[in-house]
């Protein structure tokens, strides 16, 4: 009679409704289960992703956040109805407010149904590197509304979900993972071009960053006002360095057009001064 009594004390009431000691351990008990059941769901796919090479990082965190989503759902679920609530009034209560709110809402809905949307379709995983109004960034967290990207100088930005799938993305860890890149030069008037042809080949092709099973081409591209202008176009993979692998063939070029004796031009004007004497000015009388 004693636990019977201490299990139906009432710590909370209101109007007709109460909230007794039982009740609040039926709610921990769910969360206790959830959370066990999400714990032992984790070190499963933790044991398939180290036996299986199809369960990677980036599966495995976006399988475990859609568990957790759902399992959390029906966690609250639970608890509301042990505590008594009536869950169709409160469906019917949230949709009137929802609708109330209205367009004051519009973004934050849209931002959770990309977040869906990311996750079960995987079009950007955790780990991926994507670009960013032209800012290259490494994704290192989905949740429901927004992501966590860091760029390369180590910065954290919050990105909402809606900016994937609303915006024109360029993810560099999708399957295609090699692309084309390009550098231009330019060279003084008078170079051999033959030669800066074979310099700017030999300085793509040996650079360990370059893809040997597609050819570098160098064109000539232009002839400008001060410089012959030429492009060497690799094949590389998109990775988190390659501004460094560009930026060591420019060294390399340089220096080759050193040893050389190729000369990468300042730019030049050239003036025009027409020599003679002014006319003498008329004498007024």
């Amino acid at each position: 009679m004693r636990l019977k009594e201490i299990l139906e004390y009432k710590i909370l009431e209101y109007d007709e409704h109460s909230i007794t000691v039982f009740e609040l351990i039926h709610v921990a008990v769910i969360f206790l289960v959830v959370q066990g059941l999400i714990f032992l769901i984790g070190a499963a796919l933790r044991r398939a992703a180290r036996k299986s090479d199809r369960v990677d990082e980036a599966k495995r965190y976006t399988l475990m956040k859609l568990i957790k989503y759902f399992l959390y759902t029906l966690a609250i679920a639970l608890s509301l109805q042990a505590l008594g609530v009536n869950l169709n009034a409160l469906l019917v209560g949230s949709a009137a407010l929802l609708v109330g709110l209205g367009l004051g809402v519009q973004h934050i809905f849209n931002d959770v149904i990309s977040g869906l949307l990311i996750l079960f379709e995987g079009v950007v995983k955790v780990g991926d590197v994507v670009e960013i109004d032209g800012m290259v960034s490494r994704v290192m967290q989905i949740d429901i509304r927004t992501s966590k990207v860091v760029n390369r100088d180590g910065n954290y930005l919050v990105v909402p979900n809606s900016y994937f799938t609303a915006n024109k993305l360029h993810n560099w860890s999708m399957e295609n993972k090699a692309s084309r890149f390009h550098i231009n030069v330019g060279v003084a008037y008078g170079s051999n071009t033959q030669l800066v042809k074979q310099l700017l080949k030999e300085c793509a092709q040996e650079h360990a960053g370059v893809l040997n099973e597609k050819p570098v081409r160098v064109d000539f591209i232009d002839f400008g006002e001060s410089s012959l202008n030429f492009r060497v176009y690799f094949w590389a993979y998109r990775s988190w360095e390659i501004e460094v692998d560009i930026s060591d063939i420019r060294f390399a070029i340089d220096e080759a057009f050193r040893e050389n004796g190729v000369t990468i031009p300042f730019p030049q004007r050239d003036l025009h001064i027409k020599s003679g004497l002014s006319p003498k000015p008329t004498e007024k009388h």
